[in-house]
């Protein structure tokens, strides 16, 4: 770990300019993530903005009648708060799926949205990686690339967002409400993470010295008919092969609304609004379903270790979907897992 300097930032405006005036410097609030790459000099940030007495922590309601998270709001607070358990359970089940009880009791809301991916060869100095060193190359195109992406690839990059939370935010269509130097804004999520595309180092549309302060949600939570489903090699403390989102809204047995994102299969949370259009108006049944999956894998590209995601994938949210028509609890994920190569 290189050597760095730290201010502890008391408000938005003081943060923003501290950040902006420092060069290589970075926001820290859980650091469960950053602390992570500074330790194996993955992130070498010469100067450390600290976060955790600015007044970003509350849970409020907004005045359209959604919900607006704290950015600084952990993980854990987030998961268990009465009014996200009662009208977004799906966020709170796709929180609850992730990491470790220590760790979401550490991890604040706006470091999740800013993690970044667990490619093994992001990690390793030793090894090319666009992500790490744009322009050296990718090695997980050509070498073991399992837990790596099947959509919105590039050339250049193969890697996978790793939230949980991220996804189930996809689905809720989130606003993601940032505060820099050029003042105030909001960012929808579908447009906060990036695909690869050929700079994969940058990971969202941020301006910089731009400070996540909060995540609005909309008045509609699907608190109804909704599912989150992860697949893993454990059943805790893994990150997702493929995760699924699904949220419905039914009259009777025929669709009316449709969220749907995947997680673990690209470089952001993938949310395909025309698999949603295919479900609305349809019946809720096994065929239904299978088209929208076929719809969302439709241009899914395997590298070797991972072409097993595709059908994986499709049969996550054929599950996924019959979960949330149901409203049966997950049952165990590694049951799923028998296909698996």
């Amino acid at each position: 770990m290189n050597s760095f300097t730290f201010t502890q930032a008391t408000g938005v405006e003081a943060a923003v300019q501290e950040k902006t005036s420092h060069d290589g410097s970075a926001y820290i609030g859980g650091g469960t993530n950053l602390i992570d790459l500074m330790k194996e000099n993955v992130a070498r940030p010469t100067h450390l903005v600290g976060l955790k007495k600015l007044p970003l922590a509350s849970i409020d309601n907004t005045p359209e009648g959604g919900l607006r998270l704290g950015a600084l709001a952990t993980n854990a607070d987030t998961a268990y708060h009465p009014e996200v358990e009662k009208r977004y359970p799906l966020l709170s089940q796709a929180i609850l799926a992730g990491a470790s009880p220590q760790l979401r009791n550490m991890a604040t809301n706006g470091g999740n949205l800013m993690q970044r991916t667990r490619c093994y060869y992001f990690y390793d100095l030793a090894t090319p990686c666009n992500k790490r060193e744009p322009g050296s190359g990718c090695s997980a195109i050509n070498g073991y690339n399992r837990i790596h992406a099947i959509l919105g690839t590039s050339e250049s990059c193969i890697a996978t967002h790793p939230s949980d939370m991220c996804v189930a935010l996809a689905a809720l269509e989130a606003v993601v409400r940032v505060s820099g130097p050029e003042g105030e804004r909001t960012i929808p999520f579908a447009d906060f993470h990036r695909l690869p595309g050929d700079t994969p180092d940058i990971d969202n549309n941020l301006k910089k010295g731009e400070l996540i302060t909060g995540l609005d949600l909309p008045k509609n939570g699907f608190s109804k008919n909704f599912s989150y489903l992860k697949l893993r090699d454990r059943t805790s403390y893994a990150f997702a092969l493929v995760s699924v989102a699904a949220a419905l809204e039914l009259d009777g047995n025929t669709i009316t609304e449709a969220r749907l994102a995947l997680g673990g299969v690209a470089h952001k949370p993938w949310r395909d609004t025309a698999a949603e259009a295919l479900l609305k108006g349809q019946p809720t049944t096994v065929e239904t379903f299978a088209r929208a999956a076929a719809k969302v894998l439709e241009g899914a590209q395997g590298y070797g270790s991972n072409t097993f995601k595709i059908e994986l994938a499709k049969r996550a949210i054929v599950r996924a979907l019959k979960q949330a028509t149901e409203m049966s609890q997950p049952v165990d994920d590694n049951a799923f897992m028998n296909s698996n190569p």
